[in-house]
C-alpha cells in the first residue's frame, strides 16, 4: 500500500457503498486498486498514462473514473459518506463566504454597529462531536475526486465570444466582394 492509498479503515467504510461488479464483458478490476489510482491522480495531478503500475493499466483507472463521473457514482459516494457523518452529528453545515466572493457597495463602509451577540459554537459542550477521523478523511478525499471530475464539466462560458459586434460598413470591403 502506497502513500495516499485507501487505508483498511477507509476501505471497510467505503466497500459496502460501491456498485457491484460490472456487466460489461465480465468482472471489473479490484475497486480498491482503481479508487486508489484515482485518488493518486487527483492528489498528484499526473497524467493518466503516468499512473504507477501498482494501480493496474491506466486505461482501466481512467475508464472507471470517466464512467463513474458520468453516472454520478462519485457524487453518490460522497453524499452517502456525508450522510453517515451528518447522522452522527459530525458535519457543521455553516458556509463561510469571504470577500473574494461577495463585494460590498462602495458606500457600505463605515457605520459602526454593536458587535453581534456571542453564540456558543456547535459541539462546544463537553463530550459532543467525537469525530470519526476515518470517515472525515474519506469524505474529504471523495470531495477532491468530485471537484476534479466537475472541473472538466465547466462550459467555456468564461472565454469571450469570437465576435461581440456585427461588422460595420466602414470596416472596408469584404474579402468575398
Amino acid at each position: 500500500m502506497g502513500r495516499g492509498d485507501l487505508t483498511n479503515a477507509e476501505w471497510n467504510r467505503l466497500e459496502s457503498l460501491l456498485p457491484r461488479g460490472g456487466t460489461r464483458g465480465g468482472r471489473w478490476s479490484d475497486h480498491r486498486r482503481v479508487i486508489s489510482g484515482v485518488l493518486y491522480r487527483v492528489r498528484t495531478g499526473v497524467q493518466w498514462r503516468d499512473l504507477p503500475e501498482r494501480f493496474g493499466p491506466w486505461e482501466t483507472v481512467y475508464e472507471r473514473h470517466r464512467r463513474w463521473s458520468a453516472a454520478g457514482t462519485w457524487v453518490m459516494l460522497l453524499s452517502r459518506v456525508q450522510a453517515a457523518e451528518d447522522a452522527e452529528g459530525r458535519i457543521d453545515w455553516d458556509v463561510s463566504v469571504d470577500s473574494t466572493t461577495v463585494r460590498a457597495h462602495q458606500h457600505a463602509a463605515g457605520a459602526r454597529k454593536e458587535p453581534p451577540p456571542v453564540t456558543p459554537q456547535k459541539g462546544a459542550g463537553e463530550g459532543t462531536n467525537h469525530a470519526d477521523p476515518v470517515l472525515r478523511k474519506l469524505a474529504v478525499r471523495l470531495e477532491e475526486v468530485v471537484s476534479s471530475a466537475n472541473a472538466w464539466d465547466v462550459p467555456a462560458a468564461a472565454s469571450p465570444p469570437k465576435s461581440t459586434s456585427s461588422p460595420t460598413d466602414d470596416a472596408g470591403p469584404s474579402p468575398s466582394s
